[in-house]
């Protein structure tokens, strides 16, 4: 379908309610719902979806979506994130398109807990990792998915570290309505994430480069062949990822914790997180709202240096956009890559950047970056007592721990830590960081500043011989 075609359908489907809005306050450009957009043609700065909420028909209680419990059987209802369709209503229910995403625990972790610092009880995991591509995007994934349905596309292609494609892929696998078109830097996916893309089916486009160079590549190759982009830059992805917390608060029992820590990557999460906290609280279904803290990989750390280093801020809207021009031509002028074990925010230039500027202010926030180092041992742990998460996941746990040693966090505040993916989407680090080969050890976590296994579960070499075994059970018991 041609850019021209996909923008003729768009319009046939027309909400009033619901439109995209430029994020700048001193723009604040309008578009229709039904537009195929990823920014402003005013200012060129990225879009929300918004809402006139006087003509829509909003929840008087969070405690309202209780009763969608007792109806699961309906697929709206399963649905982690439809089920509070009330809450982004962008779409008719004919047209959403679910597979039943969504269905992710918050689990108290009295180990982990103790790892960070924390009073017993007061540290929680949400374990995105759940979700039936394995990470959190497909909370996304559906809403753009489902806006992509509702004005007619037939493509639908993303750049990726791994997990954005593997859930786009999933979805047209699924679906059977678009085909899926992938691009991916060279050497810069998992085995675990890549496998996922060619197994659902999806055109996958390996090119020279990494992840920046391959979003520019994607956003340029999906406007000039009428491709719906489905990046983080899209709006409605993050409309989807709002549910998220809606999902936090829901296990616990609608209070509001006192922290939210996220990865930081391409920035979508934390920015969804703030919208999703700022409307609540404008809708009347929250008092207050928690602080937010974002943590970057060391060796991608874009986000860290323009916020804590630089001193770029929202500033309500009137960001200071010269200071990270001249980061970025730092970044070029020294032909300087992100690289870090934490593939999945292995990311340089994050798109949502502004957004994660406005969800910081909103929910006063902090930034802080961790090593390699920190975050495998803080995946170690979090693996030890019961949940395996991939590298970028254990960012948040890293970063908490590292919070609550500067206090910033206190140990009796209530702390959710987000885990964005599962432990295999990336087993090459986690088998390597345990292996009592130091040869693999060094091959795969050496040349990132890796050094020790803290926490490693090597497995024991004994002879095939009975006797030996019982005795190398009974030592190591």
């Amino acid at each position: 379908m041609t850019a021209a075609a996909i923008h003729a359908a768009a319009k046939a489907t027309k909400t009033d309610a619901a439109f995209q809005q430029c994020v700048m306050p001193g723009c604040g450009a309008t578009y229709d719902i039904a537009e195929v957009r990823t920014s402003c043609d005013a200012c060129g700065s990225l879009l929300d979806i918004s809402y006139d909420w006087d003509r829509l028909p909003a929840p008087r209680s969070l405690r309202d979506f209780e009763a969608k419990w007792a109806r699961r059987n309906e697929p709206l209802e399963r649905s982690g994130v439809w089920r509070f369709r009330e809450l982004l209503p962008f779409a008719p229910d004919e047209k959403i398109v679910t597979i039943g995403e969504g269905q992710t625990p918050l689990h108290p972790s009295p180990g982990v807990s103790d790892y960070v610092g924390m009073d017993a009880g007061r540290l929680m995991l949400q374990y995105e990792g759940m979700n039936p591509s394995g990470s959190f995007k497909d909370n996304g994934m559906t809403a753009a998915f489902t806006h992509a349905h509702l004005i007619g596309a037939k493509r639908a292609a993303c750049a990726s570290t791994g997990n954005t494609s593997a859930s786009l892929a999933l979805y047209c696998g699924m679906s059977r309505l678009m085909q899926a078109v992938i691009f991916i830097g060279s050497g810069k996916i998992s085995y675990g994430k890549l496998s996922q893309a060619l197994d659902y089916g999806a055109l996958t486009v390996q090119i020279a480069g990494d992840f920046d160079d391959a979003m520019m590549r994607v956003r340029q190759v999906s406007q000039q062949l009428g491709i719906y982009l489905v990046n983080s830059v899209n709006p409605f992805r993050l409309e989807g990822q709002k549910t998220i917390m809606l999902r936090v608060l829901e296990s616990l029992g609608w209070e509001v914790p006192d922290w939210v820590v996220v990865p930081g990557g391409n920035l979508g999460n934390s920015s969804s997180f703030g919208k999703a906290f700022h409307e609540l609280h404008k809708l009347g279904l929250i008092d207050r709202t928690p602080r937010l803290a974002v943590i970057n990989a060391a060796g991608a750390d874009t986000l860290y240096e323009l916020y804590e280093n630089r001193g770029l801020r929202w500033n309500k809207g009137q960001p200071d956009t010269k200071i990270v021009d001249s980061y970025y031509a730092e970044l070029d002028a020294a032909s300087e890559r992100a690289d870090t074990i934490a593939s999945a925010i292995e990311i340089n230039r994050p798109v949502n950047l502004m957004k994660c500027l406005r969800a910081l202010e909103c929910m006063d926030g902090v930034v802080r970056e961790v090593t390699d180092q920190q975050i495998l041992d803080a995946k170690a742990r979090v693996a030890a007592n019961g949940l395996g998460c991939e590298p970028a996941s254990a960012a948040s746990v890293a970063g908490a721990k590292m919070l609550r040693e500067e206090g910033v966090i206190d140990r009796g505040e209530r702390v959710v830590c987000v885990l964005t993916g599962h432990q295999l989407k990336d087993p090459t680090a986690t088998v390597a960081y345990h292996s009592s080969d130091q040869n693999e050890f060094n091959r795969v976590l050496g040349s990132r500043g890796v050094s020790t296994a803290t926490f490693a579960n090597r497995a024991v070499q004994v002879d095939n011989d009975l006797d030996a075994i019982v005795r190398t059970i009974q030592l190591n018991s």
